[in-house]
């Protein structure tokens, strides 16, 4: 029996299914521990219901996909908004260096998971699915890319990805603190303690209706931008997906501000981006496909171990070595450790734990936040599209 949701249903479900999230990860600590999100708690539980009345029961459920794109538009559109090459030449030299290690990452990642795709028998664009896609690129991008992959033959792409950047989401928080600990002991290194580093006078953002709209607006305006970006990127012989158009508005808009010494507001931004975040998930896991990711569970744990021993060595060779080889290295290869396999949040996590253990790291701290979201931001949606047109 097929059932199908219609827009307003489908955004309801949505809904109860994020706040499932919440109150799991409220009542166990291992869901805060490892950083994983409510929507996605809530919406692999959902995802599971809508399996088991398939299989026991012959109910297919059909759900609304519109305001699903909307959100992951409006999401990254915000994200682009971040992206302020101002503050990048405030990190300097050393940032220069840490964006060099991270984007030299993505195309390995999807090198190492594609020829193990291809060694296991399954699809290449499954592999890129398991690389920087959902690896450093997180749910959103696995989900994102992953319609793009499905329309050239990768069937189910989207639930491998999201499968992926869950598995992502665990092993990122484990992995970095052994890393850096072994570097910090190996060489002997040590915290230099706290040191001064300028940055712009903190001013506190009233959150209001006005404040909002703001943030809506400019949002918005950089949206409309984007879509005339993606008509000029469908000029081109390669396949983005329409969010690389908003987030590059996005980047375009934030920089102008910058250049009139406009203040944009991001307090206010980040809220209405992380909300729609929250609702582009939930309405993206509660459609996952359970049995796609089922059927590739050997193949795909022997894909992401492979990934996770992988960035161990890279951070530990290449990260630490380029940006040093002092204690803020360190650091910043738990932190890359962190985001390469999970998210910000990991990463973020990782290096407060080492500093909560041998000492501050502000060099690391200030630098890394900046250097991360402009440096993946901008270059793994291109490294995407790259693999996806040679393998699709």
């Amino acid at each position: 029996m097929q059932i199908e949701l219609d827009i307003l249903e489908s955004l309801g479900l949505a809904i109860i299914a994020y706040l499932i999230g919440v109150f799991v990860k409220g009542k166990f600590d291992f869901f805060r521990k490892f950083f994983i999100p409510s929507p996605v708690i809530g919406g692999l539980f959902i995802s599971i219901l809508v399996f088991i009345a398939k299989r026991s029961f012959s109910y297919e459920f059909s759900f609304d996909s519109i305001l699903q794109d909307f959100f992951m538009n409006i999401f990254f559109a915000a994200i682009g908004l971040s992206c302020s090459f101002k503050s990048l030449k405030k990190a300097g030299f050393l940032g220069l260096k840490l964006a060099l290690a991270i984007i030299i990452l993505l195309p390995l990642q999807n090198a190492v998971a594609v020829g193990l795709s291809i060694l296991l028998g399954i699809n290449p664009l499954h592999g890129v699915a398991m690389g920087s896609t959902s690896m450093t690129g997180g749910i959103g991008s696995a989900i994102s890319f992953g319609k793009i992959m499905e329309g050239m033959g990768a069937s189910n792409n989207t639930s491998i990805g999201v499968a992926a950047a869950t598995f992502g989401l665990l092993v990122g928080s484990l992995v970095g603190g052994p890393v850096a600990k072994r570097l910090i002991n190996k060489y002997n290194l040590k915290s230099l303690g706290s040191i001064d580093i300028k940055k712009e006078d903190i001013q506190i953002k009233n959150i209001d209706q006005n404040t909002l709209m703001r943030a809506i607006v400019i949002i918005g305006l950089s949206a409309f931008l984007g879509t005339f970006i993606n008509k000029i990127l469908k000029l081109t012989p390669l396949s983005f997906p329409y969010y690389v158009g908003c987030q590059f508005g996005g980047l375009i808009v934030r920089n102008i501000y910058d250049s009139l010494k406009k203040d944009i507001d991001m307090k206010n931004i980040n809220i209405v981006g992380n909300i729609s975040l929250n609702l582009f998930l939930s309405l993206a896991l509660i459609n996952l496909n359970i049995a796609a990711i089922a059927s590739l569970a050997g193949q795909m744990f022997v894909i992401l171990v492979a990934q996770a021993i992988f960035i161990a060595i890279y951070t530990s060779l290449v990260t630490f070595r380029l940006c040093g080889k002092d204690y803020d290295s360190a650091v910043m290869a738990a932190g890359h450790c962190g985001v390469g396999l999970g998210q910000t949040p990991n990463a973020m996590a990782n290096m407060e734990a080492i500093i909560e253990e041998k000492g501050p790291a502000d060099m690391a701290m200030f630098v890394f936040p900046i250097v991360l979201a402009i440096a993946v931001n901008l270059t793994n949606p291109i490294v995407i599209t790259f693999f996806i047109n040679i393998f699709g």
